[in-house]
């Protein structure tokens, strides 16, 4: 790890302006941070989710021209720094607005070019609107993709996180017809090591690595699909081979509970609602967003934009707060 990492600010992206970013930033503002933080984002969109919340005697925004350094830690301040337009002063909260998503995806574009150039200690988002974003003209599926496009990343995996479960995606934002297809052996064993190195980075020195199977009963010998045989298992053992302890595949209705029980580190799911589902039932208040792979940390919020409470001041930080705690927990740990 860079010696000096710990002593960048932690970049936060706002997010879709119209939805519930700007308050819980606020809010995240107000209960103090304990490192440099510089929003990246629109200072009017946090300036009024300030005076909604009433807390205009508490914190101030401070705008940073390109090469201000962010103030030192400090709870009365909202550093912000935005190299796109501002908004308009109207934007009406929890309507979907082609302004507001053009500006997610370029406050999310200048900070991933600043923690590429090493002026971040890594980048924690809040939520953007798929469909305002690609109004806006920016067609991508999440976040996740414009990550790994911008950085030039190949080979790089969603995992979700909270105190209770780690699961990472063999594949993530496609129909389920098509999944199948896309699990090659060479793909799992990408997820595998991706899987292996995401609890490294945690901290954790010899990971435990289980993986689902993608069909009933993780297949129960091909009578179900013979992806487990011909495609998953190889994939397990050439991990093994590699040094990576990893196990399965373990059928789907029960493999995380056995990591939730403490049998596993970390859990492969083999596409996006088989994973991401029982992460969320447990609830998202604590639940953490990370791209793994990435040349620098990224983590998000576990909810999406909540338009239907945007603007009313009871919008819950707390996933937040989550994302922001694992942001500086992972860039605390050696660098692999």
């Amino acid at each position: 790890m860079n010696p000096h990492i710990s002593d960048l600010p932690i970049g936060i992206t706002l997010g879709d302006a119209a939805g519930i970013g700007p308050e819980i930033i606020v809010k995240l503002h107000a209960e103090g941070l304990p490192a440099t933080t510089v929003v990246y984002g629109d200072a009017g969109a946090l300036r009024t989710a300030i005076a909604r919340l009433g807390m205009q005697d508490r914190l101030r925004v401070q705008e940073l021209a390109a090469d201000d350094a962010p103030p030192p830690p400090d709870a009365g301040i909202v550093a912000v720094r935005n190299r796109w337009q501002a908004l308009p002063a109207d934007l009406e909260p929890g309507k979907l607005s082609p302004q507001a998503g053009r500006g997610a995806y370029e406050y999310l574009c200048h900070a991933i070019d600043d923690a590429g150039a090493g002026r971040l200690r890594a980048i924690v988002t809040a939520p953007l609107n798929k469909k305002a974003m690609q109004a806006g003209g920016a067609d991508y599926p999440g976040h996740t993709e414009i990550l790994a496009e911008r950085t030039g990343t190949q080979h790089y995996a969603m995992m979700l996180a909270n105190p209770e479960l780690r699961v990472i995606l063999t594949t993530i934002h496609m129909a389920l017809a098509e999944v199948p297809r896309h699990i090659t052996i060479e793909k799992e064993l990408i997820i595998l090591r991706l899987a292996d190195l995401a609890c490294r980075q945690a901290g954790l020195a010899a990971p435990r690595v289980a993986v689902a199977g993608l069909n009933p009963h993780a297949g129960e010998d091909g009578r179900f699909g013979r992806e487990e045989i011909e495609t998953i298992a190889p994939a397990i053992a050439l991990a093994r081979a590699e040094g990576i302890d990893a196990s399965g595949p373990w059928p789907g209705d029960t493999v995380f509970m056995r990591a939730r029980r403490g049998e596993f580190d970390i859990v492969v799911a083999q596409y996006h609602d088989q994973g991401l589902i029982p992460v969320k039932y447990m609830g998202v208040d604590h639940g953490v967003n990370v791209t793994v792979g990435l040349p620098f940390v990224r983590t998000s919020v576990d909810h999406g934009t909540a338009f239907d409470i945007a603007g009313r001041g009871i919008a819950d930080p707390r996933s937040l707060r989550a994302a922001y705690d694992m942001a500086l927990a992972m860039t605390s740990q050696p660098r692999l």
